[in-house]
């Protein structure tokens, strides 16, 4: 069964969410390791530019795939 667009909104919502918890947690433990210290807004902030980078990064696979996906269709 394929997923309506209202799903996968909502999935990729989710997913969007659970990632940038997730990220937030690992920075207050993993940056400390390296030497680095950050406040938790700095956290914040830095995990907001790596979740856009991340967002623009699976855009820019995702299109070529689905063209070479519907080409074979």
């Amino acid at each position: 069964m394929k997923q309506t667009r209202l799903q996968s909104l909502m999935e990729t919502f989710a997913g969007l969410a659970i990632g940038f918890v997730v990220s937030i947690a690992l920075s207050t433990v993993v940056y400390p390791m390296f030497g680095h210290k950050f406040s938790l807004a700095d956290n914040a902030w830095i995990t907001v530019i790596f979740t856009i980078a991340s967002i623009v990064r699976s855009y820019l696979v995702r299109r070529p795939f689905n063209r070479l996906h519907s080409a074979r269709a």
